[in-house]
This record gives C-alpha cells, structure tokens and sequence, in this order.
C-alpha cells in the first residue's frame, strides 16, 4: 500500500510539474510578448501584422489550442507509466 501511495506521490508531482510549464509557456507567450515584448516584437511582421500585435490578438489563442493537445498527450504517457491509464 505504502508503495502505491509513493507511486501516487510520484504521478501528481510529474502532473504539477507538466502544467506549472505549461502555463508559464502561455504566460510567457500571452502576458510576456503579446504585452511587455510587444513593442521591440512590432519592429518584425508576420503576414503584414506587426509581431507584438500577432501575439497579443491570435499568437496566444494559437499557443493556447497548442499546449492543450501537448498536455493530454503528456498526460497520456504519464498514464501509461503510471499504469493509471483509463483504457
């Protein structure tokens, strides 16, 4: 019993660490270059938008979308080595 707890332990530690990254990805990416970065990101374009505007209206909607599908996947393989998978 003692060994599942640890196991357990183990699992939600690996499941803190995967989303304090993530989120600080989307942090980063929203609060950091859509607001903070936007200014020195505007002297680049990306298809004709200024980059720090990119960021701030869809670059962190697109990051977003994108850190959801890494997070199941990642929880996914953390299911399997856990052997906790819902299959």
């Amino acid at each position: 019993m003692e060994a599942q707890k640890q196991k357990m332990k183990a699992y939600w530690r690996k499941n803190l660490q995967t989303l304090v990254i993530l989120l600080l990805i989307w942090f980063m990416v929203s609060f950091g270059f859509g607001i903070l970065l936007a200014e020195p990101l505007n002297e680049y374009n990306l298809g004709g938008f200024k980059l720090g505007f990119w960021f701030a209206q869809q670059g962190s909607i697109y990051t977003f979308v994108i850190l959801i599908f890494v997070y199941v996947w990642r929880m996914n393989r953390l299911d399997r080595e856990f052997d906790v998978n819902e299959e």
